[in-house]
């Protein structure tokens, strides 16, 4: 999934044009669900001492990005199961999924405050920018006539539909996004929000689990992967030559795989990058400017697993190496930077929203 960052390289035109309208999509989200405005609060750190404890330093190369002083934040909490954040730096806001509640969060840096930004999103599931600046959304269930469908945000609040189906069929669940320079958009479409009605609707899939790419210039969809079980979180390497997925039902162990990304668009050779070993739950992921890999990550459910062991992020190193562990008291399903500097991780967990500043930044921020 793509952050903010990757959207900064915009033209100074469209720049200026999303600041002027961003009122304007601030209102609209008023129009799409219910807008009440959470009690300010201010980030309630997890452990008073520094270096926080919960930051966890498995490599000495770990050091470089824990920043002494800073503490893991509870930003808010009340939601049911959190994915897809995105940062909008212009706004000073986080977006977040809380997908069981059928709606997208609003947090706002400047207030601390937690509201609804969108309603009834067709339980959205993952959130980024295109290079634009627009919302771009994964829509990850049916209704009678919405949902499972790769959708944009205008400016002034509408809906556009990027891509809804592939060759006649329609997608299964739509679920973790990413924009690459040349304005194309990639996303993987497991099955997970079909297989019941906490999360949607459940419903006859009629496609492989895949992963697609809308080209930037045409809109054409094509079907990159089809031989993954469950691809889930995905991401792109500092030079976009890697894309990053995420096996989220690979056996034994959950595994992210590393595909070399050719100039047409199509993937070449892959290589196993990380497994999840010890039952560790890869769920969403984020490169960043250094090439290391920050990833959501907790226990799969089987009972021989211990979540309090596990909850929390994971740091892997390029090399595929773990390097840190920062500890929450939920699983973190997804995870982006932002902040005024591109250095604050925020971490949807299960039911809370979590930041943690460190020294390092998403891996494209210009």
């Amino acid at each position: 999934m793509a952050d903010q960052q990757q959207h900064g390289a915009t033209a100074d035109d469209t720049r200026r044009r999303f600041l002027k309208t961003s009122l304007v999509l601030s209102a609209a989200s008023v129009t799409l669900g219910r807008f009440s405005l959470a009690e300010a609060a201010s980030p309630e750190p997890l452990s008073e001492r520094y270096p926080d404890p919960l930051v966890q330093v498995l490599d000495e190369s770990f050091l470089k990005y824990r920043i002494f002083n800073a503490s893991i934040e509870k930003l808010g909490t009340g939601m049911r199961w959190l994915e897809g954040p995105v940062w909008f730096g212009d706004g000073r806001y986080l977006l977040v999924s809380d997908i069981p509640n059928n709606r997208i969060m609003r947090w706002d840096e400047v207030t601390g405050s937690l509201s609804v930004f969108r309603d009834s999103s067709n339980y959205s599931n993952g959130l980024c920018r295109d290079r634009q600046g627009r919302l771009l959304i994964c829509e990850g269930s049916t209704t009678t006539h919405e949902g499972r469908r790769i959708t944009r945000m205008e400016y002034d609040g509408r809906i556009t539909v990027l891509a809804d189906q592939f060759e006649g069929k329609r997608f299964n669940s739509p679920n973790d996004i990413a924009v690459k320079r040349d304005d194309s958009i990639w996303f993987t479409d497991p099955p997970f929000q079909a297989d019941s009605n906490y999360e949607g609707h459940k419903v006859q899939t009629e496609l492989p689990h895949g992963v697609y790419r809308i080209d930037g210039k045409t809109g054409a969809v094509t079907r990159v992967i089809d031989n993954l079980a469950g691809p889930n979180g995905l991401c792109f390497s500092p030079d976009e030559k890697t894309l990053y997925v995420v096996e989220g039902r690979a056996k034994p162990n959950r595994l992210v795989w590393a595909y070399v990304v050719n100039d047409d668009g199509t993937l070449g050779e892959r290589r196993k990058h990380i497994e999840g070993v010890n039952y560790g739950a890869l769920d969403g992921i984020k490169c960043d400017e250094d090439g290391n890999l920050w990833c959501g990550w907790g226990s799969p459910g089987v009972p021989e697993a211990k979540p309090e062991e596990l909850d929390g992020v994971m740091v892997f190193n390029p090399a595929g190496k773990a390097i840190g562990h920062i500890r929450l008291p939920e699983r973190c399903p997804n995870l982006c930077f932002g902040g005024l500097n591109g250095n604050r991780l925020f971490m949807a967990s299960s039911h809370s929203l979590y930041s943690l500043y460190v020294n390092t930044r998403g891996a494209i921020y210009l």
